[in-house]
């Protein structure tokens, strides 16, 4: 089974830093909200510290948080204050340049093993998390749209997320990042959705350095999963996972994933 798990907390967190009126942090929250480090933003816990225990739950034994070389904060909490049930350690991405990139800065701690990758603004449902590691092959964790509503997420931004599509034999058949007009005119009956939550074999390290960049300037982890799907003949068995997902993306979803998180212990 998977023992290794990567974390991408490499991101600029643009809409956390933003502004958003109506909507009021504490004095701690405010502070982490500024620097965008949406990982380390505080319940009774950081939030990654949630992640932690989920993937301990799990079964996870190691994790590697892909960090900047500004995350001195990510570095230092988890230096002087590491797990307990599991072991941390970091790998370093020199620029924000997407998701695919992120992964590619993990190589090292992979070691031609089978590993999880999830966001770090996200907490995970531990029962997607274990099913993944069960499997013996790459596999991906996909969402109905209605199941990520239901945990909170608002239904604007659930345009936003990939679409996927599942072959006859449970496998995945494709994936679209961010598909336009909020992908009008797909099959909207539940749509399944990614929020990046894979178990990937070691040769999708071959399929990141194969990744163009997009349009809007990263080098993007759907478009690296349909690389490898494409080049390495890379197939993800699906698990339709019907708990939620929260989502930590703006200061205004802080007051409802601290709900959310209420009675979910964060004992990494």
């Amino acid at each position: 089974m998977m023992r290794k798990a990567v974390i991408l907390a490499r991101g600029l967190g643009r809409r956390m830093r933003a502004l958003t009126p109506g909507y009021h942090l504490n004095a701690s929250q405010e502070a982490v909200a500024e620097t965008g480090l949406k990982a380390m933003m505080p319940f009774e816990r950081p939030f990654l510290d949630y992640s932690l225990s989920a993937l301990a739950d799990a079964g996870f034994e190691e994790a590697c948080l892909v960090i900047g070389p500004e995350h001195v904060l990510v570095r230092t909490h988890y230096t002087t204050t590491p797990p307990h049930r599991i072991r941390v350690g970091f790998a370093l991405q020199a620029e924000p340049l997407g998701t695919a990139n992120a992964v590619l800065a993990a190589e090292e701690f992979a070691l031609n093993e089978h590993f999880l990758t999830i966001n770090s603004d996200n907490y995970y449902p531990v029962s997607a998390l274990a099913r993944l590691r069960s499997l013996e092959e790459p596999a991906a964790a996909l969402f109905p749209e209605s199941t990520l509503i239901r945990g909170g997420i608002p239904p604007e931004r659930i345009l936003k997320f990939a679409i996927c599509s599942v072959s006859g034999d449970g496998y995945l058949s494709g994936i679209v990042e961010k598909p336009p007009n909020g992908g009008q005119g797909s099959d909207h009956a539940d749509r399944l959705l990614s929020l990046n939550c894979w178990c990937f074999p070691p040769s999708i390290f071959d399929a990141c350095r194969r990744t163009p960049m997009s349009l809007r300037g990263e080098y993007e982890l759907p478009t690296a999963v349909e690389t490898a799907m494409r080049d390495f003949d890379v197939r993800f068995r699906v698990v339709v996972c019907r708990d939620p997902v929260l989502d930590l993306s703006s200061r205004a979803d802080v007051a409802t994933v601290a709900d959310k998180l209420t009675g979910i212990a964060a004992n990494p």
